[in-house]
Parts: structure tokens; sequence; C-alpha cells
């Protein structure tokens, strides 16, 4: 049986949004991961343009606080992923292995040192920016500047390297993203979700060199089956356009790079938990809430493997994209932090 794992899904942002009801997590998206035969899962905290500056950090917070629930209302069903061998007692006992990661670094404001306090918490995986610039660095959306790393964001990659944090560089700027390749040699590097520029040419998606740049630093390749970095062609996207994309990559970087970054959006945006921002990058003609035909949540997982197969991918190349590529390149990650075999305990007391 196929497992999958995924690179980066805001469930959060619902989870934290219906934290008045009973077991958001449970009720919203275990179902929907369990039909989708999903094993791991990475899950962002972030903080949306209209809370900063002053609400990030309570935003992030906040949403720290929906995933250590989720943790404790459902520990039959999910172990927490914070350290060496949690992803290997996730398959043995048959559980969903959640990794907690930040998606901009907005929240530390102009502190640096706030990192360590996101890290007692789980954080495994951080994405500098997102679309807009910050006190780090700049992300893709500012087209005009050439911007990179700051003073701050150099300190705070170091920092992120000696800490085994894996630095996601989905969102960042082109000079950023040479940049922490350059200065994260030792470190765990990754573009969560992101597709081909080759095949679809937007701000969101990489060029073949630098596809092939975060893969010569042993990096891996999210691939995001997404209409955001597939493109609209007469209002749809299909899974068919995601599997041009891993087929391009495929060519370019081969198949050890790559994996999967759903960003499932729909179902998060139709519950009222997250609004489009005035500096999103989308398609002409795209709605905040658009998805993939056939692929709108983790219980779709199953459909993206029946299109690679059809496709002509083997069955080893699609358990490597599909769950091993990610599952051994966040061993690598974990495997340099406590275990969390005494929390888990805690939150079944």
């Amino acid at each position: 049986m196929t497992r999958f794992a995924d690179a980066h899904n805001d469930l959060l942002y619902e989870v934290a949004h219906r934290a008045h009801l009973p077991n958001p997590f449970g009720r919203y998206w275990l179902g929907q991961l369990r039909r989708g035969q999903v094993a791991l899962t990475v899950c962002p905290v972030s903080a949306g343009l209209e809370e900063l500056p002053e609400g990030g950090l309570r935003a992030a917070l906040t949403q720290c606080g929906a995933f250590h629930r989720a943790l404790r209302e459902n520990p039959e069903d999910l172990v927490w992923a914070r350290g060496a061998g949690d992803l290997a007692e996730a398959e043995r006992s048959g559980r969903v292995a959640l990794v907690l990661s930040m998606e901009g670094t907005e929240p530390f404001g102009y502190t640096p040192a706030l990192l360590e306090p996101f890290v007692a918490l789980g954080v495994r995986m951080v994405g500098l920016t997102w679309n807009r610039r910050n006190p780090f660095a700049d992300g893709l959306g500012e087209h005009d500047s050439d911007g990179g790393l700051s003073a701050l964001g150099r300190t705070l990659v170091d920092a992120l390297v000696d800490r085994h944090v894996a630095i996601d560089l989905a969102h960042a700027s082109p000079r950023t993203l040479d940049q922490v390749l350059d200065r994260a040699a030792h470190g765990h590097v990754l573009v969560s979700h992101a597709a081909c520029r080759a095949v679809y040419d937007s701000p969101r998606n990489l060029s073949d060199e630098q596809l092939t740049a975060v893969a010569g630093a042993g990096g891996l390749i999210g691939v995001m089956p997404h209409p955001v970095t597939l493109g609209v062609e007469g209002g749809a996207a299909t899974l068919d356009k995601a599997v041009d994309h891993l087929d391009h990559a495929r060519e370019v970087v081969g198949v050890k790079h790559l994996a999967i970054g759903s960003d499932f959006s729909r179902q998060i945006v139709r519950s009222g938990a997250l609004h489009i921002p005035p500096d999103v990058i989308m398609p002409d003609g795209m709605t905040f809430d658009a998805a993939v035909d056939g692929f709108e949540g983790p219980a779709d997982f199953p459909h993206l493997a029946e299109r690679m197969r059809a496709r002509g991918w083997s069955p080893a190349e699609c358990d490597a994209v599909l769950h091993d590529n990610l599952r051994a390149f966040l061993d690598g990650v974990l495997d340099h932090h406590e275990p969390s075999t005494g929390a888990a305990h805690a939150h079944q007391r």
C-alpha cells in the first residue's frame, strides 16, 4: 500500500480558527488524512498580513497551541514528530506523524533569538519568508529589489543551521535562495511547495538553475499540485499538469530530490480561517479557494499516485516522491533532536 508524505499543509489555520469546537483536528482533518493514507504531514504556523506586526507572535503561538491540542486529543492516531525515531514510531504504530514548521519569520519580529522557544515547541522547519519582505529576508514578491538576506537574516540562518532546523526556501526571492544555499552549506535545505518555471512561468516556481542548486545542496523540492503553480487554462488545473512538473523536475534533478507539498487551501479558505492577502501571487482568473480537479484535500493523494503510474512512473519512483524522500530528509533533521516519547505520554494523560 502506498503511503504519502506532505511537506506543506496549512491545516493549523483552520484548526485554530475552530478552537471553540470539540476536537477540531479530529473533526475536520483526521478522517481525510486516514482516507488518503497520509503517514506524515508538515504543519506550518504563520501570520497573516492583517495580524502584522503586533499580532504575528500571537498568531504563531495560537497555531502552535492548536497543533499541541490536536496531539493531546488524538493520541491513538497522531505522533508528535520532533526527534530521533519519532517517524519510525509513527510507522510502527500506524499513526500519522505531524511535524511543526513555520512559514515566514514575521513572528520573530526583529529578534532571531525567538527561534529557541519555537524549537522548544517542536518547530523543525522554518521558511524565512512568505512572498513579502520581512526583517530577515526578501520574499519572491519583491520583484524589483533584488534583495536577499539582511544582517539579521544571516544571524538567523546561522542559528537554524546550528540548531539543525531545516530551512524552507519556498517563498524566497532568487537572491535569498542563492545566499542561503551559500551560507547553509552544512544545513538542511528544501523548497517545501513550488513547481517548475520551465513548465509554467510564475515567480512561485523554480528555474532549472534553482532546481539544480537546491538538489546540489542535498535539498528536496516539494512539487505543489495547486493552480497557483500549475496555472489555469479554461478555469481548471488537472493532475496531469502536476505530473508534467514532476516529469520535468525528474529530468533536471532526478527522483531522489523530489517530494510533494500540497498547500491544500480550498477547505481552509471556505472555513473562513484564511483570507486573500493583497500581496498574493495568483494566475489571472484564479480564486483563492482554487484546487486541482481530483486533488482538493489529503483524501485525494491516491489520485496523484494513480496519475503518476498512468504516466509511466514506476512503483519505486512513486514511493520515493510520494513518501520516502521526505521521510528520509526529515529523519536527517530529527536525528539531531530528542524524541517525543515523554511528551507523547504527557499528551495522553
